[in-house]
């Protein structure tokens, strides 16, 4: 057990020098838990190496003369990682960071391991915001923009730390050649911010459509029989789109389980803790159609599924996303999701006609 001249105990596998420094490829294990990978000379890691942290955590790179410089990768315990330039062991310059299963959650500058410049931040849903971030790295500014995940439709304004606090209706026309966004602001476009629901405000803008929402479905009467009004695809959808949103206000799940079915109509679970329902009296178009999602009816061989979305003027929601293509004036269709065998319980814990229906398609079933 040797001492590095910061007084950190370590072991180390691997030759040494004269001086019984690391010299060539070795593997030193500090006190702390974290290890060292790499090629070292008379003591100092200079080449390839790769340190082994603690936690689980892992960063692989290029040293010279002890500090990491240059490409490297950080691998988080969870899997999430990020591909930057560091120069004097800091993140300095273009990064790229993906979560655990690879998808891309950053894209933008670092200066002294802080984000700077033009930034994008990306969503699992789909969604991403762009912009200048301010000098403590935050999304925050006047020239801030969320686009939809078509890529094109926008929110652009005023946001703070990433939340909308003032925004347009915007179209991304494209990137300029330094790779800057370029938006068509809609000036006379509805002003817009954060509304998250409660449980007894659905929405302080209820007759203001979700401007991608609009372009992609619309409400008709359903096909399915003894159905009222289904939801509609305006436009051919391929597969995992995000077709419409599922807002409403906010209440508990000892709530719907309190009341009468009849009123759970067009409820949906959030969470553990969270319900979005859209009450009865916001059901008719003409009343409530910031978000449509909750128009989409049942079917046990569904079009569509339900998804988490994070909404810039709705705030953490569903969203109704297809699972195959779907093509134009096709209704749309979910998997509701009632319990077939809840415990301690004969039959689903469902309202009446989801359990006829059920029983006809166990049927069919054979």
């Amino acid at each position: 057990m040797d001492s590095d001249e910061d007084g950190v105990e370590e072991t180390v596998m691997g030759p040494l020098d004269d001086d019984q420094l690391p010299h060539g490829s070795c593997r030193v294990t500090y006190s702390s838990g974290d290890c060292f990978e790499g090629h070292f000379v008379h003591g100092e890691k200079n080449g390839l190496g790769k340190f082994f942290f603690f936690d689980g955590s892992t960063l692989e790179g290029h040293y010279v003369e002890d500090v990491l410089q240059g490409q490297a990768v950080y691998t988080a315990e969870d899997g999430s990682t990020v591909h930057g330039t560091y120069v004097d062991g800091e993140l300095h310059g273009s990064a790229r960071e993906y979560d655990p299963e690879g998808r891309i959650t950053f894209r933008g500058q670092y200066r002294d391991n802080l984000r700077c410049g033009l930034c994008w931040i990306y969503f699992s849903d789909g969604g991403r915001l762009v912009g200048e971030v301010n000098s403590d790295g935050e999304m925050t500014g006047d020239q801030v923009a969320y686009v939809y995940p078509d890529g094109r439709t926008a929110f652009y304004g005023r946001f703070s730390d990433g939340e909308m606090i003032s925004a347009q209706p915007a179209i991304l026309l494209g990137l300029d050649k330094n790779e800057k966004p370029r938006f068509e602001v809609d000036k006379g476009g509805p002003i817009l911010h954060l509304d998250k629901s409660t449980s007894t405000v659905i929405s302080s803008q209820p007759l203001c459509a979700d401007l991608y929402e609009k372009d992609r479905v619309c409400v008709g009467q359903s096909l399915i029989t003894g159905a009222a009004e289904g939801l509609f695809a305006k436009v051919d959808m391929e597969t995992g789109t995000v077709a419409a949103f599922y807002n409403g206000t906010r209440i508990t799940h000892e709530e719907v389980d309190a009341r009468d079915w009849s009123l759970n109509g067009n409820t949906i679970s959030l969470d553990d803790d969270i319900v979005i329902d859209v009450p009865k009296h916001f059901v008719s178009v003409e009343r409530y159609c910031a978000s449509l999602g909750h128009k989409a009816n049942h079917s046990f061989t569904p079009n569509c599924k339900y998804d988490f979305y994070n909404h810039p003027r709705f705030g953490p929601i569903k969203c109704v996303r297809t699972v195959r293509a779907v093509y134009r004036d096709e209704e749309l269709t979910v998997a509701y999701g009632y319990d077939h065998n809840p415990a301690g319980k004969r039959q689903a814990e469902a309202p009446e006609w989801y359990i006829r229906e059920l029983e006809i398609h166990s049927a069919t079933q054979g």
